[in-house]
């Protein structure tokens, strides 16, 4: 058992870089390493795990052993807190050219330990059109120990400049028995449960991990899946609308509330509020107003971020409750992801022909597009809303 066995059905992944990490073991021992690179490329869809990947292929690099998974390397990796880790995870929209310019620095530091530099970036794509040129001059003449891992949705997401240099490492989408074999074995969750959700979550673990384990989660899904039903007139499609963007700014501020705060008590610490002598407050805390209000922006960009992402969940989520329609419709045999409500997605089968749930589903794709675009949340939705009750185009 390694590091890369805990990756959910992503086996063809585990096999290449588990060679990889035999090959980055001969460059150390003073060999050629055919197969290891200085920078790779994490590729795959939302839940495929493949932050997870980057980190247990951390692990093997760093791991005297290639990632066994129980020394101290590979817990240090797995908690973030190996010295010759930096890790990176963009909190807010965009990840700005003066952090990738100060993450670079960092990585140009010498091995701790003796064997890699490891710079592991999660959501590499965030990175603005500034950021990803200073990340490509440092990914072009990298120190010769330093090793990129960048993660991102697809390909043509990183600069074709970047992506050309960087070795691709393709993770899919996990089938639900995976996700259902995974929840019930680390995470003692009911066999009958675990799959429902599994299926719910359409192979995205970590939200089949909520379902399970988090109420308030079911709950939210439950209610947007009442959705369809209720839209009945204008009014209803209003309050519906108002119900989804409502929720998303509920789970910004619960998920951001206290973290704003403790942040902002510790800068205003680090420049002086309540020392003591004489000017030293004023003067240090006149001189943090400038990082006061750069945390601020940061702040607000995070909760616009988490706002976003609970839409897109809710989005996705009438995806799937649509695209359960159209296979009913067609008889097509396939797993439901919503196998729970059949009698609901029969009754929505019915009411309607498949060019209109085509339609609704195109409906969801325009507003998630307009949600990335910065489009009014209210406005965007409201337009999906009235659309999926009476479906026009």
């Amino acid at each position: 058992m390694d590091v890369f066995d805990d990756l959910v059905g992503q086996e063809q992944a585990a096999t290449v870089l588990r060679r990889a990490a035999a090959a980055a073991a001969e460059v150390l021992a003073g060999g050629r390493g055919a197969g290891m690179t200085h920078a790779w490329l994490f590729t795959g869809p939302p839940g495929s795990g493949r932050f997870d990947a980057a980190k247990a292929f951390a692990a093997a690099l760093l791991c005297p052993d290639r990632g066994c998974g129980h020394c101290d390397a590979c817990h240090q990796v797995m908690i973030g807190s190996h010295p010759d880790l930096e890790s990176v995870r963009p909190q807010g929209l965009s990840y700005g050219v003066k952090q990738t310019r100060e993450l670079i620095l960092r990585a140009a530091g010498r091995s701790t330990m003796g064997r890699w530099r490891v710079v592991l970036f999660d959501d590499a794509d965030r990175a603005t059109e500034q950021a990803a040129n200073a990340l490509l001059k440092a990914i072009e003449e990298p120190p010769p120990r330093t090793v990129w891992l960048l993660c991102a949705p697809a390909p043509d997401d990183m600069i074709i400049t970047i992506r050309s240099r960087c070795r691709v490492v393709t993770l899919v989408t996990p089938s639900s028995q995976a996700v259902a074999h995974a929840l019930v074995t680390r995470d003692n969750v009911a066999p009958g449960v675990a799959e429902s959700v599994a299926r719910a979550a359409q192979g995205d673990l970590a939200r089949a991990r909520r379902l399970a384990l988090d109420e308030s989660a079911r709950g939210r899904r439950e209610a947007v899946l009442s959705i369809p039903k209720s839209l009945t007139n204008v009014g209803e499609c209003i309050s519906a609308a108002e119900k989804l963007v409502k929720t998303a700014d509920e789970d910004a501020a619960a998920a951001t509330a206290e973290l704003n705060e403790s942040e902002i008590a510790e800068l205003r610490a680090i420049y002086g509020e309540g020392s003591t002598g004489k000017g030293l407050n004023k003067g240090l805390v006149r001189g943090g107003a400038g990082a006061l209000k750069e945390l601020e922006t940061a702040q607000k960009s995070r909760a616009t971020r988490i706002k976003r992402e609970s839409l897109d969940t809710a989005l996705l989520d009438l995806m799937a409750f649509y695209r359960d329609v159209l296979a009913v419709q067609f008889g097509a045999p396939v797993e439901l992801a919503n196998g729970d409500r059949r009698a609901e997605l029969e009754a929505a089968a019915r009411a309607s022909r498949p060019e209109d749930t085509l339609k609704r589903t195109a409906a969801i794709l325009r507003c998630r597009e307009r949600l990335a675009a910065n489009v009014n949340p209210q406005i965007a939705v409201e337009a999906l809303t009235l659309a999926l009750w009476k479906p026009t185009g």
